[in-house]
């Protein structure tokens, strides 16, 4: 690992932008060296910017076309290697669902990438993207180490009756059970507030929603299930139906699995129900004098409520609740809607704090400390990696420390690359 640590690159792609950041870590500590987005993939106006790492300076910005999040990636990399910032000496990938057979954060060789690609099929809108872009910067940078960091590590181990799904016990060796998601930003939060208290629930409202439940630092519970469309309504996501909805549709409308998946996950949610737009900032502007925005707005803040509610349920009450991700830290207004009907839980905001931002946003005297915390996945990617070689480090150096054993009798060291 070196006297000054590891420089990790930490990727984030998404269906449409990718987030980056080179940090340094050392021990406990994580420091930005740049960080970025690429945003509008896919669309001929595409917008790319790094930041300083020490003020969040501007350090380049340029709208062009950008075809695909290699292309994406590509343009990083190479604006990376013109600045006076460290070589990474490692890469992490954030990846959104590790499947059945990947529940922990690993290095990436060929058995670990074959589980990933085996695992495109819970995940179809965020495994295969993310997959393109690691295979990108193995051919980029064959050298150095590349990690996966799995959403669904953090609630690898959930309660069984939080994690089974009601279903025909034979579909459980399938891989159909609950995996949830925004398990690094969740991790993230945890990292930012280590004296959090016992019962926390997590809030992770963006273009993609989720809602958890935290005992003592661990998820027991949360709003998505086998894949990222359950739980609540999002941008362009149903979240949670009745799964009669898509027998009848099936049935009558004819619509085979593709039409079905189109359908939950590109034409629902706050698109759906306004028909005009799944940002919710957007459907801010209009909602006045548009009853389909006011509509889903209400809907949205509802299907959060409840799922914010149903979590307190499996704590046993709540003692805080952190609002986190691009509409949770930004959105004011839908926090406070959301909260407006939590006030028997303890849930009681400052107005004037919440519209300030926080991060304490709620009233002095609650019973539920109310917060709002950015969600740091990239930093949280960046402290997965280092640990993880820091492990394999220490298990080269103790075999290496292991007296000779005559040949055929000592047993062999676990090549796992998994780290909890």
């Amino acid at each position: 690992m070196g006297r000054s640590g590891l420089h990790v690159l930490a990727i984030n792609s998404g269906s449409s932008s990718l987030k980056f950041g080179l940090f340094g870590v050392r021990g406990g500590k994580v420091t930005p060296c740049a960080t970025g987005e690429a945003q509008a993939i896919g669309s001929s106006a595409g917008l790319l910017r790094v930041r300083d790492g020490h003020g969040g300076d501007v350090l380049h910005e340029e709208t062009v076309p950008i075809a695909d999040g290699v292309q994406a990636f590509s343009r990083v990399a190479r604006l990376l290697a013109g600045m006076d910032v460290p070589p990474a000496d490692a890469i992490g990938h954030r990846i959104v669902h590790g499947g059945a057979q990947l529940r922990a954060h690993a290095r990436i060789d060929a058995t670990v990438m074959a589980q990933l690609e085996a695992a495109s099929a819970f995940a179809p809108l965020h495994v295969p993207a993310a997959l393109t872009v690691v295979r990108a910067a193995q051919a980029r940078f064959p050298a150095l180490p590349q990690v996966a960091c799995l959403d669904t590590a953090f609630h690898a181990h959930l309660p069984e009756e939080a994690r089974t799904l009601p279903l025909d016990r034979p579909l459980q060796a399938a891989g159909v059970q609950r995996y949830g998601f925004h398990g690094l930003s969740c991790a993230s939060i945890l990292a930012q507030w280590p004296q959090a208290p016992a019962r926390l629930v997590i809030a992770h409202l963006g273009s993609g929603a989720s809602i958890t439940a935290v005992r003592e630092g661990r998820s027991v519970d949360t709003s998505m299930g086998m894949t990222p469309s359950g739980g609540v309504m999002m941008a362009t996501r149903s979240g949670d139906l009745d799964p009669g909805v898509l027998a009848w549709l099936a049935r009558e409308k004819g619509m085979d699995a593709v039409a079905l998946e189109r359908l939950v996950d590109h034409r629902s949610g706050l698109l759906g129900v306004s028909g005009i737009s799944g940002d919710l900032r957007q459907l801010r502007k209009v909602e006045r004098a548009e009853p389909s925005a006011r509509l889903a707005i209400a809907m949205f803040a509802l299907s959060v409520r409840k799922q914010i509610a149903a979590m307190a349920a499996v704590l046993q009450g709540i003692d805080a609740l952190v609002f986190t991700g691009g509409i949770g830290e930004h959105d004011a207004q839908a926090r406070a809607e959301i909260c407006a009907g939590l006030a028997w839980a303890g849930i009681r905001l400052d107005p004037a704090r919440n519209q300030g931002g926080g991060p304490r946003i709620g009233l002095d005297g609650a019973a539920c400390d109310v917060r709002v915390m950015p969600s740091e996945e990239e930093r949280q990617i960046c402290r997965y990696v280092h640990d993880l070689l820091r492990d394999e480090e220490v298990r080269r150096e103790e075999d290496a420390a292991l007296p000779p054993h005559p040949p055929g009798r000592r047993e062999p060291r676990s090549r796992s690359g998994s780290h909890p």
